[in-house]
């Protein structure tokens, strides 16, 4: 593992009581167990003008869920840092990309979920949506993260997670959900 790497898996994240206050902070790689404490995160999903989504198909060597395809980009802001700020800076490490018009769809989605190896993910993590800015199509992800990417319409996407939830993120199938149940026109993508 190169020095990047294990700085990246020793990130703290931000733990949190059930109203979301922070409690405390804990290293990432300590973290994510199966008694994984609730703590903050975020996730994005990303366009480009021409309404087409930038999924991501995690790394291999991801602790939890390795190899699913999932939304463009998700993580845990630092402790005093905005949401909408972790994003920008997540999104720029992982896929070297820039966003405009970035808006929490989804300020109060939280999940819990368990992956096939009994690691649990325990999180209070607002949905943004954005524009990728200058979105190329040959973009080189952090392959720590990311195996692979590709950009799909909208509506291939919903239809693909409801024939198909298992090759997603249960967080991503659940956000998919919540955004198309949702009345507020400016939630809702489709």
């Amino acid at each position: 593992m190169t020095v990047e790497e294990q700085r990246m898996v020793d990130d703290l994240v931000v733990l949190v009581d059930a109203a979301g206050t922070p409690i405390g902070e804990e290293r990432k790689s300590q973290v994510h167990t199966a008694f994984t404490p609730l703590h903050l995160a975020f996730s994005v999903y990303l366009f480009d003008g021409e309404g087409n989504v930038l999924m991501t198909r995690r790394a291999l060597s991801k602790l939890t869920w390795p190899g699913v395809w999932t939304n463009s980009c998700c993580g845990h802001q630092k402790r005093d840092e905005p949401p909408a700020q972790g994003v920008g800076r997540r999104t720029h490490m992982e896929l070297g990309l820039s966003i405009s018009d970035l808006r929490c769809v989804l300020p109060d989605f939280a999940y819990q979920a368990r992956d096939a190896s009994g690691v649990c993910e325990n999180e209070i993590c607002p949905v943004f949506v954005g524009t990728a800015v200058e979105p190329a199509r040959d973009l080189n992800p952090d392959r720590s993260e990311v195996m692979e990417l590709t950009w799909v319409p909208w509506a291939r996407l919903v239809a693909a997670v409801e024939a198909t939830p298992f090759a997603f993120s249960p967080w991503c199938v659940k956000q998919i959900a919540a955004l198309r149940a949702s009345d507020d026109p400016q939630v809702r993508l489709v």
